[in-house]
């Protein structure tokens, strides 16, 4: 056997050097180290019990050397190197690295911010004024003008009117109505939020131009409502005696609903919006914001149960009906819809920004602006001659950017530059994108080396991923495909398998008639039992006719209710006679003992994989080396 159990000062010159670093080696199997702490996390993370018993330990010790042994056996089979390896390996990196490739801190204060904001609605008017390219100062003037004159007291809607560039001015003179959190571009909702009642914001840049807001109102936030709906379409370009006739069809909805009728029912039935109607009128649920101000008004004014009289909107007329109402959630319950919604608006690059300054900060990050002022150049004398741009950047062998102790050269950033052009084509713009991408690429790829806490779970996926399909291999897959190796451990382990009551194998078949009953009573005993099935699919019913149903198995008494009856003689049983198939037959035979494999296959093959695991086990430990330094084992805590 080739396994060895050294104490530490017998171990060879690799553990005697680790040995006097923080974190010693404490085996090597097949030559590869396992560290103190990666033994520790693993054990730490399948022990709930603070407290290391040795013989506890020792136990675990020689289930971490089988386990380490095993992914020493898939590496040697090569199974690391399978496409499908690294592919499910990568996915589960990539998972990961999320976390660890952003500013967590400032992510969870803006996931709290947006909660906060969540408790109060805010009644908002809005003046855009547009930017167009990177010249924002015009914007910016005519922004500062409308305050001026909302200032020196001019009607807000008025100012609106002339000076905003929102295409919904023309009929709501700026005022926006109600919002709440997530609802509204970051800059514009954390204004919202901040700014004092009635008071005229400073210009508030997004990605749409420079807001100018006013906040009305607030109030405590009106949650959400589950809600349902009936609706007949209705609008005003309609002639009169069709608006009419709509009008009465929702009338004599109501009168029904008044009258008891089911909501769902007629919603499904007379609902216009097919969408809905098919659902019972069902919406879900939604907050304020998501319908139009009418519908909004009425769905909140109502109580759970409650059902609306008749709603006029821009859409026709409705009748609604609140299933259920709710307030805020608690914040771990919301947060996950948080972080969904952020993905959306500024707040989800916030996080990347912040994370990247770090990143700056931490690897020394510089841009040569002297190569950047050559790329622009460069770009312009070359333009349209992609293959000689190329070509005339890498001859000037100069770098653009370093960090850390990576250098992107100008020719890098050309190609860069070229692939992606058709979307942004400046170039200041070109080079904080490759900065940002290559930041991100060496922050990635130093993972392991800065977190011991990702190096773990990394090392973990990694061989877990290989323990199971090399276990899959030698022992699961093997086992149940195995038949004559699962027929020789019956046979030699018969005794084991015995039961303590007889059981009834065979068949329960259900007959349409006597005839059928009787045909297939005679030749169900002549067929193979694994055909019996098909026989009944294929030779006795057809396609627009059920003659016959089948059930095979093997039962004791209490597990059926036919085999009860007939096999077992039992008295108090109740048996579901089919109307369609009432003649039921049953054809086998009582088992005192199991005769075949087949008969306790689920426990025989588990068993079997038992035997064949062990078996592996000890040609493994034959095949490759183990040593375990004692010494460091000792001071395991």
């Amino acid at each position: 056997m080739k396994q060895f159990i050294i104490a530490a000062i017998a171990l060879i010159g690799a553990m005697q050097i680790s040995a006097q670093d923080k974190d010693p080696v404490l085996m090597i199997i097949n030559g590869e180290s396992v560290t103190k702490s990666e033994f520790e996390y693993i054990y730490n993370k399948n022990n709930t019990d603070n407290a290391i018993d040795k013989k506890t330990l020792d136990e675990y010790v020689d289930l971490f050397v089988n386990f380490k042994l095993k992914v020493a056996e898939a590496k040697a089979q090569g199974l690391d190197t399978l496409a499908s390896f690294k592919r499910e390996l990568n996915g589960y990196r990539r998972q990961l690295a999320k976390p660890y490739l952003t500013d967590t801190e400032l992510e969870e204060a803006l996931y709290k911010e947006a909660y906060s904001h969540f408790s109060q609605d805010c009644e908002v008017s809005h003046i855009l004024i547009k930017t167009e390219g990177d010249n924002t100062t015009d914007s910016y003037n005519k922004a500062i003008e409308a305050i001026q004159r909302l200032k020196a007291g001019e009607d807000f809607g008025k100012v609106a009117d002339e000076m905003s560039d929102d295409q919904s001015v023309t009929r709501n003179h700026g005022y926006l109505g109600w919002f709440t959190a997530l609802q509204l571009v970051w800059p514009f909702e954390k204004a919202m939020y901040d700014l004092p009642l009635n008071e005229i914001s400073a210009p508030i840049k997004s990605d749409y131009g420079y807001h100018v807001i006013k906040v009305h109102n607030r109030r405590p936030a009106w949650g959400q409502v589950n809600a349902r709906h009936i609706m007949k379409m209705c609008s005003d370009r309609m002639i009169p005696e069709m608006q009419e006739r709509k009008y009465q069809e929702i009338l004599d909805i109501k009168k029904r609903l008044d009258a008891g009728e089911d909501f769902a029912t007629l919603a499904i039935e007379l609902s216009d919006d097919k969408a809905s109607a098919q659902k019972g009128g069902d919406l879900g649920w939604f907050g304020i914001g998501r319908m139009v101000r009418e519908f909004e008004k009425a769905a909140f004014a109502l109580d759970s149960g409650e059902t609306s009289d008749i709603i006029k909107t821009q859409f026709g007329y409705h009748i609604i009906n609140i299933k259920e109402k709710r307030g805020v959630e608690p914040f771990e319950k919301k947060k996950g819809d948080i972080q969904r919604m952020m993905q959306y608006d500024d707040r989800s690059t916030a996080a990347k920004r912040s994370f990247i300054n770090k990143l700056k900060k931490e690897y020394n990050f510089k841009i040569n602006n002297d190569v950047v002022k050559m790329a622009k150049v460069l770009a312009i004398q070359y333009e349209g001659q992609d293959s000689m741009l190329i070509a005339k950047s890498y001859e000037t062998n100069r770098t653009i950017i370093t960090f850390a102790d990576q250098n992107v050269s100008l020719g890098e950033f050309i190609e860069f530059y070229l692939k992606t052009k058709n979307i942004d084509s400046d170039i200041d713009r070109k080079v904080n994108q490759i900065a940002e991408l290559k930041l991100i690429q060496y922050e990635d790829s130093q993972l392991e080396n800065k977190y011991a806490d990702f190096a773990n779970l990394m090392k973990e996926y990694h061989d877990g991923i290989l323990l199971f399909e090399v276990s899959n291999k030698e022992v699961w897959e093997k086992a149940i495909k195995d038949t004559d190796g699962l027929k020789e451990y019956f046979k030699k382990n018969k005794k084991n398998y015995a039961w303590d009551e007889p059981h009834f194998k065979g068949f329960v078949v259900k007959c349409a008639d006597e005839t059928t009953a009787k045909e297939l009573k005679k030749t169900i005993k002549k067929l193979n039992p694994d055909s019996v099935s098909t026989y009944i699919r294929t030779k006795v019913n057809n396609d627009s006719t059920v003659l016959a149903s089948v059930e095979h198995g093997l039962w004791k008494q209490g597990e059926n209710s036919y085999i009860d009856l007939t096999q077992f003689k039992s008295t108090d049983v109740k048996v579901e006679i089919d109307e369609k198939l009432p003649v039921v037959i049953v054809v086998g035979k009582m088992l005192k003992m199991p005769k075949s494999y087949i008969d306790v296959r689920g426990a025989i093959t588990a068993d079997y994989q038992n035997y064949l695991e062990k078996e592996w086990i000890e040609t493994l430990r034959n095949k490759y080396t183990i040593m375990i330094n004692k010494h460091v084992l000792s001071t395991l805590k």
